[in-house]
């Protein structure tokens, strides 16, 4: 039974019992403003107001093309509350693709983000037949009336609000639950994004299933710097409505160490990238100083792994290792904590896998990461470790009444409320990924153990498959190398169809200098210091490392370094910075054919 039929009627009923608490933080120049229930619910009204004078009419689509700032939360509940439907757009989004989304899901409206976001779509207005007017945040509004202003659009809706009295509330309980809500356009590893076509009772159903986990509250306080745009940043929009936390949001990512100490947050969901640039940092430090420091922070950890060890079997460290413990957290964790800003519960790791190493070494040093799972085509939503109920290397058990079961060949089925009704304008597509008993075929290989946590091995299309016929799951061995190297940034492993395995490794600019300049490795550029033996060899020996816990089929026989990072920029990642491999193996091709040429390595 939903507890709501919508999101606008969740979020209703959250100003009206809470109208007083903080309800967002945002930042101006370097101070942050707070912005209360009662104060977010007169600003989306007002939105929703302007929307209704414009004509939005029912699940009419509306995209917003705009970073990660309360206002897009502002505008996606405005869009919701005037009966219409969210379709979404990264900012980083070609202008080509912006004309395939917008077209695709028949948006009438567009709020973006500034001049440069308005720019893509003006220079392309012909090719874009139905769209009336764009809506821009930080920017001007043209001669012509086709973009207007935030602030016109608001003084709009304060019109038709006065016009119109007591109509915002009748027309928001007149929103039905298999109203379409949100058009989440998957960012995919190849081809044309797909439109996910996710109803209000999908978001519900999100809201209600991260309230039942009963770790966050009302009271905790959430840093939020994900994309919008993304099914994982947008699930916590909905758990926030439900549960009442404030939420700090600012989607730089540059501004994300010094926001944590400003915000103090307890806690932070994000994805594995943002750990492994945190290990990287950890780990580099200690290296480069050496000697007793070194050695200081070598003993911390070892005591902290005996620690989790404990922790992860329920149990807590006593008399002797608890007094050890003690000590490192004052010596080194602490450290650690104060970076995140002092009063972290747990960060939550989704959007991509998380490798177990990964999650012991910051449970070492005293810090829960607990790992979901989900898809866009799930509300992003469906699996979690919960504080008291974890397990390293799983992503936990169901959240609310999500099903699971595994077919035949290992493929991780899921049904629930959460499933989205359908891919827009793709019936075939469809039909493969949503069959008539509603099991949805995520495209994932995985286990349920004994306790109901669910293991993901890798992915379906992604599995290798070596012309031995053995099967590689490469992102498992990417994670671990990626929690064993310091100075990887990302790896991509390769060998279907070949007669073994090989790799292709970028590395992390800034930890990658500084060891060059310690050891004496010239070059003013990052191409010359990749391409120094040294700085292979180096490599080698982690490579090496890695190797040790493979089996021979699946080791990495020959590996190169990439001349440059592996980018969002340069389209080698999604935005949530998972690898397009498609586009990585034929942008290096020549490397990739390389490794096979001559001496053949067996598999």
């Amino acid at each position: 039974m939903s507890s709501f039929r919508s999101v606008p009627e969740m979020f209703l009923h959250r100003v009206s019992e809470t109208p007083n608490r903080d309800a967002y933080m945002y930042p101006e120049g370097d101070d942050w403003k707070t912005l209360t229930w009662g104060q977010a619910g007169a600003k989306v009204r007002s939105i929703s107001g302007g929307l209704h004078s414009l004509g939005l009419q029912r699940q009419e689509r509306c995209a917003i093309l705009c970073s990660t700032r309360y206002e897009w939360v502002l505008a996606d509940l405005g869009i919701m509350s005037a009966t219409g439907a969210t379709t979404t757009i990264y900012p980083s989004t070609t202008p080509d693709d912006c004309v395939y989304i917008l077209n695709d899901s028949g948006a009438v409206f567009a709020f973006a983000e500034n001049d440069e976001q308005v720019r893509k779509l003006a220079t392309r207005r012909e090719d874009l037949p139905s769209l009336k007017k764009i809506i821009v945040i930080d920017g001007k509004a043209s001669d012509d009336g086709w973009v207007m202003t935030f602030a016109e659009l608001v003084a709009l809706g304060d019109e038709w609000n006065s016009a119109n009295a007591g109509n915002h509330e009748d027309i928001v309980k007149a929103i039905d639950s298999e109203d379409l809500a949100t058009l989440i356009y998957t960012s995919g590893t190849t081809g044309k994004p797909k439109g996910v076509y996710l109803v209000h009772d999908c978001w519900v159903f999100e809201g209600e299933g991260i309230e039942s986990l009963g770790f966050i509250t009302i009271d905790d306080v959430q840093y939020f710097w994900l994309p919008l745009a993304h099914s994982f940043g947008k699930v916590l929009e909905a758990g926030q409505i439900k549960i009442g936390f404030v939420t700090a949001i600012d989607g730089r990512l540059d501004k994300l160490v010094a926001n944590l100490s400003a915000v103090r947050p307890t806690f932070v969901c994000a994805v594995p990238r943002i750990f492994e640039k945190v290990h990287n940092k950890v780990v580099a430090k200690p290296a480069e100083a050496g000697g007793l420091k070194l050695k200081i922070f070598k003993w911390a950890f070892e005591v902290g792994r005996q620690v989790s060890r404990l922790r992860q079997a329920g149990q807590e460290p006593s008399g002797l290792l608890g007094m050890q413990y003690a000590i490192a957290t004052k010596l080194v964790f602490s450290k650690l904590h104060a970076l995140f800003g002092g009063r972290l519960r747990a960060f939550i790791s989704g959007s991509a896998p998380l490798s177990r190493q990964m999650a012991e070494f910051f449970h070492a040093a005293g810090i829960l990461i607990l790992e979901g799972y989900g898809l866009t085509e799930t509300s992003a939503a469906s699996f979690v470790n919960r504080p008291e109920k974890y397990k390293f290397g799983t992503v936990g058990i169901p959240i609310g009444s999500t099903e699971v079961k595994i077919a035949e060949d290992g493929e991780i089925l899921l049904k629930g409320r959460g499933v989205m009704r359908r891919y827009h304008n793709l019936p075939e597509e469809t039909s493969a990924t949503l069959d008539a008993d509603g099991w949805l075929h995520t495209g994932d290989i995985g286990e349920v153990d004994g306790d109901g946590f669910l293991k993901i091995t890798d992915r379906k299309k992604e599995l290798i498959k070596t012309s031995g016929g053995k099967y590689v799951a490469p992102q498992g061995i990417e994670g671990r190398f990626k929690a064993l190297c310091p100075f990887a940034s990302q790896m991509l492993v390769h060998g279907n169809n070949r007669n073994f395995c090989s790799a292709l490794v970028s590395l992390d600019e800034e930890s990658i200098r500084k060891w060059a300049s310690d050891n004496g490795v010239g070059g003013a550029t990052y191409g010359e210091i990749v391409g120094d033996p040294r700085t292979f060899k180096l490599l080698q020996g982690f490579v090496d490392e890695l190797n040790r816990d493979l089996a021979s089929y699946e080791s990495i026989k020959k590996f190169a370094i990439l001349p440059k990072d592996l980018s969002e920029a340069d389209g080698d990642l999604t935005p949530s910075q998972k690898l397009k491999r498609k586009s990585v193996e034929s942008k290096y091709k020549a490397i990739l054919d390389g490794f096979y040429e001559g001496q053949i390595a067996d598999g």
